[in-house]
């Protein structure tokens, strides 16, 4: 059994009845989270998908996060595709009673990674020139897209000692996500993910450049973001669903 799957009682729903077929290690993750209008995230989120709310707002995630131990189930990694750097911006959604998150964009410093998203998951994934590192607690991350002006980079690190965010709190609403959904030629799918429990720290950041939520079509308010740190977490991934009527 995989260690993730030692702790399932967290879940909203239960485990899916297909088997998993890859495994992800996450590590060094910042979510950077900003509000944005609910008529600004519905026109561009899919119709076929409800945007979701924390007290009458919508949110917006940059995601910065280097990946390990990346499989799949009963094979050995992929040269050139088992450990690298990725980023994501990201929304909530909700389609039949189940929370998850829709993607915007996810760069990727592997090209194989990028075209088997692509081809598997209908994710709109982008290769990226990317590079991160860790200074003690601090993580120094920069990603530049290879085509468009899609750029982040920053240097974070958490603040806090690691705390598993209650039910009914907006950093439990935002991260404890079991789903994500794509649209692909107007058929929704989903994906089922599992993990344990976020383990979550208060972070700070310095962020120098950061184009990628306008490259998705937000401008984002001037605001600080709400910063949440996550040092690294086992995921287990099922394959694309198709939730046709």
């Amino acid at each position: 059994m995989h260690s993730a799957l030692r702790s399932v009682a967290h879940r909203p729903w239960p485990l899916p009845a297909r088997p998993w077929v890859m495994t992800q290690t996450w590590h060094d993750l910042l979510f950077a989270h900003w509000p944005i209008p609910v008529a600004v995230m519905r026109a561009l989120v899919p119709a076929q998908l409800e945007v979701d709310t924390w007290q009458g707002r919508c949110w917006i995630g940059v995601v910065p996060f280097w990946m390990s131990g990346v499989r799949a189930r009963g094979f050995p990694g992929v040269a050139g595709a088992t450990t690298f750097p990725e980023l994501n911006v990201r929304t909530y959604v909700n389609h039949g009673g189940r929370p998850g998150v829709y993607f915007f964009s996810l760069d990727a410093g592997s090209s194989l990674a990028v075209k088997a998203a692509r081809t598997c998951y209908h994710l709109p994934y982008f290769h990226a020139q990317m590079r991160t590192e860790r200074h003690g607690d601090e993580i120094v991350y920069s990603s530049v897209r290879n085509r468009g002006d899609s750029e982040f980079v920053a240097r974070y690190k958490p603040i806090a000692p690691v705390e598993l965010r209650r039910k009914g709190t907006i950093e439990h609403w935002l991260s404890e996500r079991y789903c994500l959904y794509t649209v692909h030629h107007d058929v929704v799918y989903r994906g089922d993910v599992h993990h344990e429990p976020w383990p979550l720290q208060d972070a700070e950041a310095h962020i120098e450049r950061n184009t990628m939520a306008a490259a998705a079509g937000f401008d984002l308010p001037n605001t600080s973001p709400l910063l949440h740190f996550a040092r690294r977490l086992d995921v287990l991934i099922w394959p694309l669903q198709s939730l046709v009527l």
